[in-house]
């Protein structure tokens, strides 16, 4: 970021108001920490609306955190708080008696149908957003004074710790002399089944828990199956002071190993060395400039890893608040972009996540599993697994970006829209990302222990042990050659293609599987 305004120029005409500190604060369901209250008794109120939950398929570790959460909140504020269940937030509103005597002001959502619904409706202040490192109007200036020239992440990520003065020297440089330890952290998982680190901290349930499980199975016994994936044990934080024990737990026990080992993949391992602190954080219950500081401040304590730390900050501070301002950015059509002209509806076996489809690739099939069981699975298996499979066979990039913010813990819509339709399925063209990001087996091989015991042999393009990810990349690079030419950065990719002895069997190969489960 830039250094700070002068104190004399006039903000930005489209910036809100910060701080309201007189009127009843309206918190969503991701607006949790004390962050977002500008006072230490600032009445609060809560709406809860389990027929919001019933209009999209959301998991059901989705719906029971965000009530927990919801809920575990209200307890918290006791008194100053009211929590109103209705089926609209209009509804809600007018029964806990908003209007123009008794206004509510709200900090700015975090989806485009949610800010236009607070702008219209009687008696709410809209307030500028909160949660990340810096504010809209401040990127606004710092994409601006580009002067034109690719806005990337890399740049955005070094000017916030420039701004914020994280992990710098005493001459204001990078710690170690370099911005980005990413090259340090792309090792292969070790050969065993997990790695060498203490387990996550898991929360216990409570009272409240049981009483959301309850409500849910409810709502399922008179609505029918509204709901996708598993139920299990609560996994992640649903209150402030357990996303800090998370925290404190992930800093002392898990930070050195999270570094080396953030891209590799362990069929038996699915936290890996990660810091399980993604939903919290969405959730609002943490602040990502206060993780951060909080990093740092171990790190330097005790020497921490400083790959790991650098790579950790980087997530919280780097491509957090980099996809947050992307989504308002580039526009509220970004969603429907579709650059590769990707029009395939998505399986009934991949929609559903459907526990008896007969998908034989080991890693397809642990990473769907993944995700009904848990809700969750970390970045790559994301990105390379279920993102390349997508991009791959031309799923329809806003349904697959619909679809992970159903089926993921941590998934809203400003998450969604700008990791998968920008990076993960390249719809925009190159506005989030600068190439396709898809492999062949052979680096899913590399990166992880999936290929052992699979039917499909990640060398293999064409026959009954043909890996489909293998031959499901040439057959990409073969149907959009054409729009991919002029990329750069695709041209040793395109060249390897006119390399390929048996290009045209694999082609049909592929055309013969369609929508069926590899």
């Amino acid at each position: 970021m830039p250094e700070a305004e002068p104190a004399a120029e006039e903000p930005p005409a489209d910036e809100l108001p910060a701080r309201d500190p007189g009127t009843r604060r309206w918190l969503f369901a991701d607006q949790l920490g004390p962050h977002f209250l500008d006072t230490a008794d600032q009445p609060v109120l809560l709406v809860e609306s389990l027929a919001a939950l019933r209009r999209s398929r959301v998991h059901r570790r989705k719906a029971h955190l965000v009530l927990s959460a919801l809920r575990h909140r209200a307890a918290e504020l006791g008194g100053r708080a009211e929590l109103v269940r209705a089926g609209t937030y209009a509804e809600a509103l007018a029964r806990a008696g908003v209007g123009a005597p008794d206004p509510v002001s709200v900090c700015d959502p975090t989806s485009w149908g949610a800010r236009r619904l607070v702008r219209r409706l009687d008696g709410v202040r809209v307030l500028a957003s909160r949660g990340f490192v810096v504010s809209e109007p401040q990127f606004a200036r710092w994409a601006r004074g580009r002067g034109g020239r690719r806005l990337l992440m890399e740049d955005f990520y070094r000017d916030v710790r420039r701004h914020h003065g994280l992990l710098l020297d005493a001459r204001g440089g990078p710690v170690g002399g370099r911005w980005n330890y990413d090259e340090d952290n792309r090792e292969p998982p070790p050969r065993r089944e997990r790695l060498a680190v203490a387990d996550p901290w898991w929360p216990q349930e409570d009272e409240i828990d049981a009483g959301v499980r309850e409500d849910l199975d409810r709502v399922e016994r008179e609505h029918g199956p509204v709901f996708a994936g598993d139920d299990g044990p609560r996994r992640f934080a649903a209150t402030r002071a357990e996303a800090l024990t998370a925290l404190e737990h992930f800093l002392a026990a898990r930070l050195d190993a999270f570094g080396p080992h953030e891209d590799a993949m362990l069929a038996a391992d699915p936290w890996m060395a990660h810091s399980m602190l993604s939903a919290p954080l969405n959730l609002g219950l943490l602040d990502p400039l206060e993780v951060a500081r909080r990093a740092e401040q171990v790190g330097r304590a005790r020497v921490a890893h400083l790959p790991s730390l650098e790579g950790f900050v980087r997530q919280v501070v780097g491509w957090r608040s980099w996809v947050w301002h992307l989504h308002w950015h580039l526009g509220e059509d970004h969603v429907r972009s579709n650059a590769l002209g990707a029009r395939e509806p998505l399986p009934d076996w991949f929609e559903r996540l459907d526990p008896h489809s007969a998908v034989g690739a080991n890693c397809l099939a642990h990473v769907l599993r993944s995700v009904r069981q848990e809700g969750w699975t970390h970045h790559v298996p994301r990105l390379v697994v279920l993102g390349g499979w997508a991009l791959q066979r031309g799923y329809d990039p806003a349904a697959l970006a619909e679809w992970f913010r159903r089926s993921f813990v941590d998934g809203y819509e400003w998450v969604m829209t700008t990791n998968v339709v920008g990076i993960s399925q390249h719809a925009d063209g190159g506005a989030s990302a600068t190439k396709p990001y898809t492999t062949g087996g052979a680096y899913v091989d590399r990166m992880s222990d999936f290929c052992r015991g699979c039917r499909y042999d990640p060398a293999v393009r064409v026959g009954e042990r043909a890996c489909p990810y293998t031959a499901g990349y040439w057959a990409f690079l073969h149907r959009h050659r054409e729009r991919l030419a002029a990329n750069p950065r695709m041209v040793q990719p395109l060249r390897g293609l006119d390399r390929l002895p048996d290009l045209e069997p694999l082609l049909q190969q592929e055309a013969r599987r369609g929508a069926a489960p590899p």
